[in-house]
C-alpha cells in the first residue's frame, strides 16, 4: 500500500501544533459501487502448445511403471505380464494466464485533535476561527482540545500475475511447461473436441484477488481496474489406461505431452476417469 503525503484543507498552519492521531467523529461516506469507475481489459488469446512426445515413447515409459500402479501396500506388485494397456488417448489440458492491477487515488474524511492551552479561547488558522473544547478525559487537565476536520489523500496499487488450471486453482511455475505454439490452434481444438473455458472465468478470479475498494472512501480522484495480459493455453497430455488381467482392475496414468513427465499433481478430472 502506497500513501501519498496527506493534507488537510485550509489548515496548513497547524503543522507545528503537535497533532495527535486521526480520529473520526463524523460518519464516513462509503461508496456502494461494485465496479471500478474505469476498466481496461485486453482480449483473451488462445494458444495451443505443440506436442513434442510421440505416443510410442509414452507407451515405453508406461511399461516401466505399470506394475507399480497396481501395487498393494506400496511394495507388493503384480507380474508385469499381468498388466496390459487398454488405450492411450491424447487430450489438451487448459490453463489460464492473467495479469492485472487495481489502482485507486482517493480521499477519506479525518479529524485531528490538537492539544491547546486551557486559557486559549479562540484560534485563527488561515483566516478561519476555531474554538477549542474542554477534554472529556481527566488526564488532559490543563489543556483544551481543538478538533480540525478535513480529508486525507491516499493511493493504493495492487498487482497480480496468475497461472490457473481449469478449476480456477493457482499452479506454480514448476507445474506448467511452455512450448512452441501451434500455428492453427482453433483447428486443433475443434479436432479434439476441446470445450472452451468460460470467457469471464479468468477475469472473475483476478478481480476477486485485487479489486478491493477501501471502505473509508469519501470521494475518488482516479480508479482503474486493468487486465493487461490474458491467455488460455492448452497443453498436450497423454492418458494411458491399464488393466490387471488377473483381477480385472483398471487404472489410468497421465503424462505431459511436452516433457513426458508423469502428472502427479492431484487432478479431479483424472480421478473421475480412473476406474
Amino acid at each position: 500500500m502506497i500513501h501519498n503525503p496527506y493534507y488537510i484543507q485550509n489548515i496548513e498552519a497547524v503543522k507545528g501544533l503537535g497533532l495527535t492521531k486521526a480520529v473520526s467523529d463524523e460518519k464516513i461516506i462509503i461508496s456502494t459501487e461494485t465496479i471500478p469507475s474505469s476498466e481496461k481489459i485486453v482480449e483473451r488469446k488462445t494458444i495451443v502448445y505443440e506436442t513434442r512426445i510421440e505416443p510410442n515413447v509414452i507407451e515405453a515409459i508406461g511399461e516401466k511403471i505399470k506394475a507399480q500402479l497396481f501395487a498393494r501396500f506400496g511394495f507388493i506388485k503384480p507380474k508385469a505380464e499381468e498388466i496390459q494397456p487398454v488405450s492411450i488417448d491424447k487430450h489438451y489440458e487448459p490453463y489460464m494466464m492473467v495479469s492485472g492491477k487495481y489502482f485507486v487515488d482517493y480521499f477519506r474524511k479525518c479529524t485531528y485533535s490538537v492539544k491547546v492551552d486551557s486559557k486559549v479561547q479562540e484560534i485563527i488558522l488561515s483566516n478561519q476561527k476555531y474554538r477549542p473544547n474542554q477534554p472529556t478525559d481527566s488526564s488532559e487537565k490543563g489543556n483544551s482540545v481543538l478538533k480540525l476536520h478535513g480529508e486525507e489523500r491516499l493511493t493504493i496499487e495492487v498487482k497480480a500475475s496468475l497461472i490457473l488450471d481449469k478449476f480456477g486453482q493457482e499452479v506454480g511455475p514448476g507445474e506448467f511447461t511452455s512450448a512452441t505454439p501451434e500455428k492453427n490452434p482453433n483447428e486443433i481444438l475443434v479436432a479434439f473436441g476441446v470445450k472452451e473455458i468460460d470467457q469471464d472465468a479468468d477475469l472473475d478470479i483476478i478481480r476477486s484477488r485485487i479489486f478491493k475498494r477501501p471502505k473509508d472512501i469519501n470521494r475518488v480522484v482516479t480508479e482503474l481496474f486493468e487486465v493487461n495480459e490474458r491467455a488460455i493455453i492448452y497443453t498436450p497430455r497423454f492418458r494411458v489406461l491399464y488393466t490387471n488381467l488377473k483381477t480385472g482392475e483398471m487404472k489410468a496414468v497421465e503424462f505431459d505431452g511436452i516433457t513426458a513427465q508423469r502428472i502427479l499433481r492431484p487432478h479431479p478430472q483424472l480421478s473421475q476417469r480412473s476406474i
